[in-house]
This record gives C-alpha cells, sequence and structure tokens, in this order.
C-alpha cells in the first residue's frame, strides 16, 4: 500500500464504528467512512474534544454538528496551502491520501530536466495541480464544477502559485478532451480523478464501470512524443488495483512502454499504527 505518511498538520487519530477521528490542523473531526467495519474501544482523548462531527442520514445523505469550529481554515503540506471548510456530504475540500501521489509525480517533474505539461481532469479543488505547479510544471486544470476551481485558485495563490502558468478551465472533461484531441494539443502528464458518478456543467452523466476505460482510451491520444506520467485515482470500491493495471497496461502501456503499477492508498492511523485504506491508484512512468 502506498501510505501518505509525510504529513504534520493532518492525520488519522483513531477510528471506530464507521468513523474516523481525524486532525485538521488544530480541529478534530469527526466522519464517517465506509472503510472503518470494525468497533473498537474508543479511548483515545481526542474522542471527547470534537470540533465537528458529520452524522450520516439512515435516509442518505447527512448534515453536520459544529461545536467550535471556523467557517474556514488552512493546513500546509511542505510549500502547499490549502483553505479547508465543512461542505456537502462531509468533505472538506481535500484528499489528504493524495499526497503520496503528489510526491512521486513531483519527484518525476523535477527530474524530467526540460518544460513539462499537465493535464489534470476531474481537478476538484487543486491539491495535485498545485503540487505539480509547484514542482515547475506548466498544468491544465479541468473541472466541471465553477465552485471547485475557483477554491483551487484560492489554493494556488495561498500557495505562491498566482502567478504560476495554470490554465483554470470550467468545462465536461470528457468534451474537453476531444476538443483538444481536435485542436492538436498534448501533454506530457496527465492525471485524472473521475468521481464514482458524476454530471457536468450541461447535465452530461459520468458513470466510471461504464466510462473509465473509453476515456483513459481517449486520452492516451493526447499524451505526446516525450510523455513522462500517467495517474488515475479511484474511490470506487469495484476498480481494484489490478484492474487499474490492467487498463493502463492496455491503453498505455501496450504502445508506449514503460511501467505500471497500481496500489492501494492509504493513511496511518496514528493510535493503532494500522494503515486506513483510501481507495487506489494506478501509476504509468515512462522509462
Amino acid at each position: 500500500m502506498w501510505t501518505a505518511d509525510h504529513w504534520k498538520d493532518y492525520e488519522v487519530i483513531d477510528t471506530s464504528g464507521g468513523e474516523k477521528l481525524e486532525r485538521w490542523g488544530d480541529y478534530i473531526l469527526l466522519r464517517p467512512d465506509p472503510q472503518v467495519l470494525w468497533n473498537t474501544p474508543k479511548t483515545h482523548p481526542a474522542w471527547n474534544k470534537l470540533n465537528a462531527h458529520y452524522h450520516r442520514s439512515s435516509r442518505g445523505g447527512g448534515e453536520w454538528e459544529f461545536f467550535s469550529l471556523p467557517e474556514q481554515w488552512s493546513i500546509h503540506y511542505g510549500e502547499l496551502t490549502f483553505h479547508l471548510k465543512p461542505f456537502s456530504f462531509k468533505h472538506t475540500g481535500l484528499f489528504p491520501e493524495q499526497a503520496v501521489n503528489w510526491d512521486w509525480f513531483s519527484k518525476l517533474i523535477r527530474n524530467a530536466g526540460r518544460p513539462v505539461k499537465v493535464l489534470n481532469l476531474f481537478a476538484y479543488t487543486g491539491g495535485a495541480t498545485c503540487a505539480a505547479a509547484k514542482a515547475g510544471a506548466a498544468v491544465t486544470h479541468v473541472d466541471a464544477s465553477k465552485g471547485m476551481v475557483g477554491w483551487a485558485k484560492e489554493n494556488a495563490q495561498a500557495s505562491g502559485l498566482a502567478d504560476a502558468p495554470i490554465r483554470w478551465l470550467v468545462d465536461d472533461c470528457v468534451k474537453f478532451v476531444e476538443r483538444e484531441i481536435r485542436r492538436g494539443n498534448r501533454y506530457d502528464a496527465i492525471i485524472m480523478d473521475p468521481p464514482s458518478y458524476g454530471r457536468g456543467p450541461k447535465g452530461e452523466i459520468w458513470k466510471i464501470e461504464e466510462q473509465i476505460h473509453p476515456f483513459i482510451a481517449l486520452c492516451a491520444k493526447l499524451l505526446s512524443d516525450n510523455p513522462l506520467f500517467f495517474l488515475v485515482n479511484s474511490y470506487t470500491t469495484g476498480l481494484a488495483p489490478a484492474v487499474l493495471t490492467y487498463l493502463l497496461s492496455t491503453e498505455i502501456a501496450a504502445g508506449r512502454g514503460g511501467t505500471v503499477l497500481s496500489e492501494e492508498i492509504g493513511l496511518p492511523v496514528t493510535a493503532t499504527g494500522l494503515v486506513l485504506p483510501c481507495g487506489a491508484a494506478g501509476r504509468w512512468e515512462f522509462r
């Protein structure tokens, strides 16, 4: 498992009863996690020091219960700064387990010894965009949500990247890729973090099980003649690491060579020393 274990401003303190107890900077949050199938004793004192608790509803969705939490605050990862706030369906605006991928591709970008163009699809609040730009890449950031793109811009500015070569686009990712192919644009690296289910700005429907394979094949057409990497993230239970390996091997490596590795990604749990699984990632690297 690839573990995001270099955080200082974030930690999973403990897990039990379908929930994870987290420290985000100075604040303790309790949120549901479908991977937490165990019900172990809640002995850590932080269980009684919550700043906010997201309660799942039996009817779907849920709501936040606040005790003492600001509307917005920030945490840092190395040179990066991220603004956080509690919003719909338990999220805070950041997936901290992705730091293990940021570290991986940042090293590739820094060691490339040449300009690197990165395309970040389903780019959310810009964690990967900021990491790639900080490493020296020119980044095209695409997400269907205007609000998420605005949030990502704030994170970039907070991270000292206001003048970095980042192109911000509110667009349906599939349609954007199709247009880029027609335009003849190419990228040295592609990052995608597709949702299990989503809608584009004009109501376009995305179902990952049906569309991930053709979409990877489509994106492969955007790779430059000297590509660097291709990264696919998944939070969908059905997409095991072996599935990601198969997709990247058949659609990317088969025609270009290179190496494919896929693993679960996770976060260390302070109270137990174990690792909480947080999805999977597939990496193709041109060597």
